[in-house]
């Protein structure tokens, strides 16, 4: 039985795995890159991170604030708690404090069907900051 449960743990994913594996199938952007659709009107950038983050250091001007925990619930029209902004014909660019969290919601919202999605990739939120990103409180 142990050797059973030793089997199965080791043959699951970690954090990091996931992380890799959802980087490895979606479009990643430069914080520059990112920063220069900012004007783009067909591009709405999502701040995937914790509402205590973003009272901290505010976020991208224009910026919908979608939590990675509730993003498949804000992505679903069929769901109560949609968000409306989040059009699948626009082109959303995702970010997150590092890189991460945006990465797994870049997927999340590519397997349910949006088909312009990328994840600013090399910082995060503070590299979108340093490249010129207007903020917002």
């Amino acid at each position: 039985m142990l050797d059973r449960i030793i089997r199965r743990f080791r043959s699951m994913l970690d954090s990091k795995q996931l992380v890799t594996n959802a980087s490895a199938v979606t479009t990643k952007l430069s914080p520059s890159a990112a920063v220069a659709k900012l004007s783009d009107p067909d591009t709405l950038f999502v701040d995937v991170r914790e509402r205590s983050e973003l009272d901290k250091t505010g976020t991208i001007k224009g910026a919908v604030h979608v939590p990675r925990g509730f993003i498949e619930f804000k992505a679903d029209p069929a769901s109560p708690n949609h968000e409306k902004a989040l059009d699948p014909e626009k082109h959303l660019v995702l970010f997150c404090a590092s890189g991460m969290r945006a990465s797994l919601a870049a997927k999340t919202l590519a397997d349910m069907g949006y088909k312009h999605v990328a994840h600013v990739s090399g910082g995060g939120f503070d590299a979108l900051k340093q490249a010129g990103a207007p903020m917002a409180r």
